[in-house]
């Protein structure tokens, strides 16, 4: 599992209707090819660079405000190429960062350089990682993960968060488009079920937190 493809308005190029043009190739495969179509293709591409940009800053800036401090940790599950890093480098540049997929190409390509490792958001509970994380990223994931695995990934991030989880999750309210392969339909009301019985309470857009270790949080500052 890597992360997919996606995404709605907050950008000229996004959209919020599903083009068949832009549908996934029938054998999905998380190759160059893949990236480049969705990730690059200027008409076929969720994101830009600008987007993205925002995104991490907003993630950033929530877990600092929250936790009171610079963040000195990432961990970015179903990274894919890992766009995240740059960004953070830029922003933290003595952040650890540590990502996590599936696809050989994106290993192969920056498994040393962006530090990428191996797995999937269901092998975090079997893996080597830091005990405490500050910022946790999942995005981009959790519509292409049955439910079992989402909700053994959501205890198991629950369980390593020492600040803010970003956590994107898509729903059947919501007119998404990008990459439908593979897709796990959910509703909100499913998606809040997950969340709340893996124990982590939005704090944000997409931002998630565990009350047990910040109970200090102030009731406007959670939903």
């Amino acid at each position: 599992m890597t992360t997919g493809s996606k995404r709605v308005t907050r950008s000229p190029v996004d959209r919020r209707k599903l083009s068949s043009s832009n549908a996934s190739p029938p054998a999905k495969t998380y190759d160059r090819e893949y990236f480049e179509h969705w990730y690059r293709h200027p008409r076929a591409r969720v994101s830009t660079a600008a987007s993205l940009a925002r995104k991490v800053r907003m993630a950033v800036g929530m877990t600092e405000f929250l936790i009171g401090r610079p963040i000195r940790s990432v961990l970015d599950v179903g990274c894919g190429e890992a766009p995240w890093f740059p960004v953070l480098r830029r922003m933290r540049p003595d952040v650890r960062y540590i990502g996590i997929d599936s696809s050989e190409y994106a290993i192969q390509r920056y498994g040393k350089t962006r530090n990428i490792r191996r797995g999937t958001l269901d092998d975090l509970d079997t893996m080597r990682l830091p005990r405490v994380v500050d910022l946790v990223v999942c995005a981009d994931v959790l519509q292409y993960v049955d439910r079992r695995g989402v909700e053994r990934g959501l205890k198991a991030i629950r369980r390593l968060l020492g600040g803010v989880a970003y956590i994107e999750a898509f729903t059947t309210e919501d007119d998404m488009a990008g990459d439908h392969g593979g897709w796990h339909e959910r509703s909100a009301v499913e998606y809040r079920e997950l969340f709340a019985t893996a124990g982590l309470t939005q704090c944000g857009p997409h931002c998630y937190a565990d009350l047990d270790d910040m109970d200090y949080l102030i009731t406007f500052e959670r939903f």
